[in-house]
């Protein structure tokens, strides 16, 4: 494969996960772990991702306020529009992190009146614009790569609260593998998150569908919904219906 080849795949995984690691792209490639360091400083240098430790983000993830570099801001506000039909006046909601998710906290409307737990400061920073929520920020340590509060602090204080309803995205989503991420303290804050609420909707742009990441949070029957920008006729779509309610 050409260096183009390869840094063309680089962006798109980063762009689709937000997040890649040095050593899974080296699988992915089957080219050394120095070969993708160097194509990431690359395209580091040129200013189309960012390089942290160990591998790289999206520029779009790590400066979620400058809109206009959303990746698939169409089909996550498609998103958008199908999570807020479960939305609904005096809900108790838990809020995760991401694109997906601030895109919804600025979608909010101003006549609905909810509280909204969140592990995200800047989806909570967000909701503070909406006249009927009520905001409260899970605390805990401040993960540099998620963007959301992670370790024993936040964990323990999701065990207090639940929920009517959890709505958070995903870094892989697969009908084999389930509800997957490829960090371990983003892992352990999704599973108390499940478990501190009644119903948990999953948010996905289709591209993810069929990825699977490293650390598993959950199987598909462990979700209420799946919520993504495809039709829910796509045949994409299928064997996940008989596992979950495809919004």
């Amino acid at each position: 494969m050409l260096k183009e080849e390869r840094q063309a795949y680089i962006i798109k995984q980063i762009n689709v996960h937000n997040k890649v690691l040095s050593s899974d792209l080296s699988v992915q490639l089957a080219v050394s772990e120095d070969t993708v360091r160097r194509d990431l400083n690359e395209l580091a240098e040129s200013g189309k991702i960012l390089k942290v430790y160990g591998g790289a983000l999206s520029k779009s993830f790590h400066y979620p306020f400058q809109q206009n570099d959303v990746y698939a801001k169409d089909s996550k506000k498609i998103i958008v529009h199908k999570t807020m039909n479960l939305i609904k006046s005096g809900m108790v909601l838990l809020a995760g992190g991401g694109t997906t998710m601030i895109e919804w906290a600025r979608s909010v409307p101003d006549n609905i009146e909810c509280t909204v737990f969140t592990v995200s400061p800047l989806v909570g920073l967000e909701l503070t614009e909406r006249a009927g929520v009520e905001v409260i920020l899970i605390g805990g340590q401040l993960s540099k790569n998620s963007h959301i509060n992670t370790g024993a602090l936040t964990i323990n204080l999701l065990a207090d609260i639940k929920v009517d309803l959890c709505i958070m995205g995903t870094n892989g989503l697969s009908y084999e593998g389930g509800v997957t991420e490829s960090d371990w303290e983003v892992v352990q804050v999704k599973k108390a998150m499940i478990k501190s609420s009644q119903k948990t909707a999953v948010i996905s742009i289709g591209e993810k569908l069929g990825s699977v990441q490293k650390m598993k949070i959950c199987g598909l029957n462990a979700i209420s919904y799946l919520i993504t920008d495809l039709d829910r006729s796509d045949p994409i779509l299928a064997p996940y219906k008989n596992e979950v309610q495809v919004i």
